[in-house]
């Protein structure tokens, strides 16, 4: 499988190629801002598993032309996790339209443009499927909290995208699901919720999320699935 991760450099993201990278039958293409952290991820992933991971230090926000440059040399791509996201946690009335439109931008435009730039290589795939990874807080049947309305507008939006996506792609036989995460013990966690004790772990998510993406996209297809046991 030819893989796409977004946000590697730490955290969900991180662990997720980790537990990719076990499987040496998978091309992992790992994608972060941070070019130190997918430096050491790389070499992890090589000296625990031997696998040669592909790291692109990239800003999904940025325009499509460097990063279909990276990835010219790959026929297809099989599974796209869009695992990159941006959390400003502060009250509605002091967050200022930059911080809204820079939420949106990674967790909802820098989506859209990894999905537009790989579309031709999905389509050659016979198992494409494009795993989201939204939010509790983006679903309406979740709490709320004070303080994440620029992050849970944009998952909220995010989960909608995939929906859609799910009936345009259908015919080409591309899957879109969206796995919306509880509380999981991260950075972007103990930002939101610093005082919240009662967490997945991050590695245990990584392995659900693996799972789900290489085998569950014959079986799901715009499905927005809570990924909790309870809200933070």
């Amino acid at each position: 499988m030819n893989i796409i991760v977004t946000g590697t450099s730490r955290g969900i993201g991180y662990d997720t190629v980790l537990e990719l990278s076990k499987n040496n039958n998978n091309k992992i293409i790992a994608i972060s801002r941070d070019m130190a952290g997918l430096e050491g991820l790389k070499q992890k992933c090589y000296g625990n598993y031997g696998n040669e991971i592909h790291i692109i230090s990239y800003d999904i926000t940025d325009n499509q032309t460097k990063l279909k440059n990276e990835l010219k040399y790959y026929e297809s791509i099989d599974i796209l996790i869009n695992n990159a996201g941006l959390l400003i946690n502060k009250p509605f009335l002091d967050l200022s339209i930059e911080e809204w439109q820079e939420t949106f931008s990674v967790n909802l435009f820098g989506v859209v443009k990894i999905i537009q730039s790989i579309f031709d290589k999905m389509i050659k795939s016979e198992y494409a499927h494009i795993v989201n990874i939204g939010s509790m807080g983006g679903m309406s049947i979740a709490q709320k909290f004070a303080g994440l309305s620029a992050y849970s507008g944009s998952k909220s939006a995010l989960t909608n995208l995939t929906e859609c996506l799910a009936e345009e792609f259908k015919d080409y036989k591309i899957s879109t699901n969206c796995l919306c995460l509880g509380a999981v013990d991260t950075e972007m966690l103990r930002i939101a919720f610093p005082e919240c004790k009662d967490s997945f772990q991050s590695e245990d998510i990584a392995k659900f999320i693996c799972d789900f993406s290489l085998k569950y996209a014959k079986l799901f297809n715009g499905k927005i699935i809570p990924v909790s046991f309870t809200t933070p």
